[in-house]
């Protein structure tokens, strides 16, 4: 190619670079992208895979707005443009017609559930009937009757929808501007009319959520070791897990670990982690904020009276990640003790109390559970009727319904049946249901302030809202006042301290706010670390677990919150603070307490926040399940779940597409063209002497 032709594309080049002719301006002409899509996620254990994804370069199919289940009739058998991408109204996202769609999975392109603005009045819940009913307690060794909830179904609206894989992709998309935009180009577009199929062009959508991992973990993991002797490893999943957080009443060394002598503890748990069929919709309002919440609030109370009048026992506040996956975080804990890599380990429990659903405790009254095989034991019996009377006399204190479970009746899905498959231990677990559930939205995105009741005046400004004491925030204040008196009196406080010990109703009002509203809100921007301020949003944090490559910052938020509520602060300074050393001698800090540079308030006559120090018990401790530590992935002890990596982008988008014969139509004539390019190029290339031939002079003219 010469000169001449040369600089007439980069002339070219340039004349369309600055008159914006771009693949993007196409783009955007072409597509629609929607906004504020969470994608089903692939997961995986030790024997198969569950959730859902989209091919590699994402699936694309007609939009269809499924009005009702007898509309269903036409993706599945006699509309003539398949495959078709489902929209479902969420009334409709259940077992009968997902199943149904999964059946006829080649002509369904994708499913996308618009997220909706109210709960069903029946309830649901895609999780199972048994919750986590492999790893708990109960077994054919401890007791077979027990076992796959054989006397007490606790979740009897589950099904199992969370647990089934599809092989499509499925969206849910927020109900705004961009559904709007949706349903109007159906209505334009493709919808029927008098049974009769609509002409092109057609309105469809494409979904792109393409993930690695297939088959089980077993397989995903030895295919991400294998890529280990690789020049370019690719890692295909990763396994769930994040971090527990704990705290103490008197401090631990952290640094000494296994059998403390001469220490006994008093285990208070919550877990903190929810899920639903979305990820990244599992508020978990009821399932697990309510109890971890509850917790938070009777550590707060406790606070003050620990710190001048400690108990002979230590009260150990355990927070925990991953539980609704096989108890990741439980499960960890209990191996760390057995393993002496905690600082205490489970001879050093004295007992164990468990706040489990305790939100709608004003619908059924609580209930207190224990578990009847360890019971069995004249000792650990005793032991857990002592727990109990505590609890009614301190009830009946405050006026609060509490009952307790039939002996005979098994504990619920919690945390505190993995203490027990190591070895028997008092302990109850507190919850606002009997039987089955009293939440009707067990593990769904139905589960949420709303159904918690959590409401504000309609004339209330949102600044206001973040202080206003819930009735809501009133019951689970005193609910976590009556936990707070059980847990002194059980660690062997006095009775006399009982009466000054009382959960502040605000403090509870601010972090229900603050957990299930949005995080963004003057307490929370006061007591973190100016580093994580960005992550503060008007929005709620996500509560699925995540992987353990990157930890959620729910974890975070409740270790500060904890820190402050439990802690002091300390007049050093910030670099002091950061290294973890309260004075420059000081080598026991590390090991005994940790430190928090906080971000504080602004003061009423300065500019900035004045940054303090927090001194305090609290620390964060892995929650990944012993499984992956022993390279057992095909374990049946513990939890083996993992998540599929990401492949491409995620994200869904809606374009017109055109008839076949259109298509027809255009491929002919670009083959036309790229035929008559080549053959253009070919007549030009071989004339090109005498097509960009400049006439010259003869060397010898003369002038």
């Amino acid at each position: 190619m010469d000169l001449i032709s040369t600089k007439w594309i980069i002339h070219l080049l340039l004349y369309c670079l600055f008159h914006g002719v771009s693949c993007n301006s196409v783009d955007q002409k072409i597509y629609i992208k929607l906004n504020d899509t969470v994608p089903c996620v692939r997961l995986l254990n030790a024997t198969h895979q569950i959730g859902c994804q989209s091919s590699l370069a994402g699936d694309v199919g007609v939009i269809h707005f499924l009005e009702s289940e007898e509309n269903l009739d036409w993706v599945l058998s006699t509309g003539p443009s398949p495959p078709y991408m489902v929209i479902l109204e969420s009334h409709l996202f259940n077992r009968p017609i997902m199943m149904k769609l999964k059946n006829s999975f080649s002509r369904i392109a994708g499913v996308a559930v618009i997220k909706p603005s109210s709960s069903p009045i029946q309830g649901f819940s895609p999780h199972t009937t048994c919750p986590n009913e492999n790893t708990g307690v109960y077994s054919e060794s401890y007791d077979p009757t027990l076992a796959h909830c054989n006397t007490t179904v606790w979740n009897p609206i589950g099904n199992g929808l969370s647990y089934e894989e599809f092989n499509f992709p499925i969206f849910s998309l927020k109900d705004d501007n961009g559904t709007e935009v949706i349903r109007q180009c159906y209505l334009n577009h493709n919808r029927v009319v008098n049974g009769s199929a609509p002409s092109y062009p057609l309105c469809a959508m494409e979904l792109s959520s393409h993930m690695h991992a297939v088959t089980n973990t077993v397989t995903c993991m030895r295919r991400s070791s294998n890529g280990a002797f690789s020049l370019n490893p690719e890692v295909v999943c990763d396994p769930l897990g994040n971090n527990n957080v704990w705290g103490s009443t008197k401090s631990l060394n952290n640094t000494a670990t296994g059998h403390s002598e001469n220490e006994t503890v008093v285990i208070a748990a919550a877990r903190l982690d929810s899920r639903a069929f979305f990820h990244g919709i599992s508020l978990g309002a009821e399932s697990s904020a309510s109890g971890f919440i509850t917790l938070l609030a009777a550590a707060g109370a406790l606070a003050n009276v620990t710190r001048e009048n400690h108990p002979p026992r230590t009260i150990l506040y355990t927070f925990f990640q991953g539980e609704s996956f096989d108890y990741i975080g439980s499960s960890r804990m209990v191996y760390d003790m057995e393993k002496d890599n905690f600082p205490i380990d489970l001879d050093n429990i004295h007992s164990f109390v468990e706040i489990g659903q305790v939100g709608l405790h004003n619908i059924s009254g609580l209930w207190l559970h224990s578990d009847p095989v360890s019971r069995r034991n004249n000792s650990i019996d005793t032991e857990v009727m002592s727990l109990t009377d505590v609890f009614q006399k301190v009830a009946n204190d405050l006026n609060i319904s509490l009952n307790l479970s039939d002996v005979s009746q098994p504990l619920p899905p919690a945390s505190f049946q993995r203490f027990l498959r190591s070895q028997p231990i008092p302990g109850i677990v507190l919850t606002d249901h009997h039987t089955h559930f009293t939440n009707r939205y067990f593990e769904s995105m139905y589960d949420n302030t709303e159904y918690l009741n959590l409401t504000f005046p309609a004339d209330l400004p949102p600044e206001q809202q973040f202080t206003y004491i819930t009735d809501t925030a009133k019951g689970l204040a005193k609910v976590a006042t009556m936990v707070a008196r059980t847990l002194y009196k059980q660690a062997g406080g006095a009775d006399e301290m009982l009466a000054s010990i009382n959960a502040d109703e605000l403090t509870v009002a601010q972090m229900l706010y603050g957990f299930l509203v949005q995080t963004k809100n003057p307490w929370f921007e006061a007591i973190i670390i100016p580093e994580y301020q960005p992550l503060l949003g008007p929005a709620p944090p996500e509560y699925y677990v995540g992987v353990i490559t990157n930890n959620t910052f729910t974890t975070k938020l409740v270790s500060y919150v904890l820190a402050n509520l439990t802690g002091i602060a300390v007049n050093i300074s910030r670099e002091n603070c950061t290294n973890h050393r309260e004075f420059a001698d000081d080598a026991q800090s590390t090991d005994m307490n940790s430190y928090l540079w906080v971000q504080g308030v602004t003061p009423p006559n300065g500019t900035e926040p004045e940054g303090y120090c927090v001194r305090s018990t609290v620390r964060l401790t892995q929650a990944q399940s012993p499984a992956f530590l022993l390279k057992e992935y095909h374990s049946s002890n513990y939890s083996t779940w993992s998540e599929s990596r990401w492949k491409s982008n995620i994200g869904a988008r809606i374009f017109l597409v055109a008839g076949h014969d259109l298509e027809m139509l255009t491929l002919g004539v670009g083959v036309a063209i790229l035929l008559i390019s080549l053959l253009l190029t070919y007549f030009v290339n071989s004339k090109a002497d005498f097509l960009f031939s400049s006439g010259r002079e003869p060397a010898n003219a003369t002038y």
